[in-house]
């Protein structure tokens, strides 16, 4: 059974990086054809997915939130991590990791890590 946890800091202040880290148990994150996603919900409002490193290390973001964000792996620890820079309140959110199967359905999710934005 696949097991996806998130950490980080629940607080973060405006203009600074948001830093969270999502470690994965029972299944390693270099199988073939997983991909594993950060995804966010701001309060009130829908899921909105940010990016993705793959299998092989490539990674893809939404254009919306390109410019701000890096996605990058510790394979040695089987962990995959998120950066979000020059964050404002609007960042305000829960943030979930996800794996991503070869079909492209999010099989597994972690339980979600509350960031909120405020000075």
């Amino acid at each position: 059974q696949v097991q996806l946890q998130e950490s980080g800091p629940g607080l973060v202040k405006p203009s600074q990086t948001l830093s969270l880290t999502c470690t994965v148990s029972g299944d390693s994150i270099t199988t073939n054809y997983n991909a594993w996603n950060w995804i966010r919900q701001p309060p009130g409002k829908g899921l909105e997915w940010m990016g993705v490193i793959a299998y092989d290390g490539s990674t893809y973001y939404s254009p919306s939130l390109k410019s701000r964000t890096s996605i990058s792996r510790d394979t040695s620890e089987n962990q995959f991590s998120l950066q979000l820079s020059s964050v404002t309140p609007e960042d305000t959110a829960v943030y979930y990791c996800a794996r991503q199967g070869s079909g492209g359905a999010f099989h597994s999710w972690g339980q979600g890590a509350q960031v909120t934005v405020s000075s």
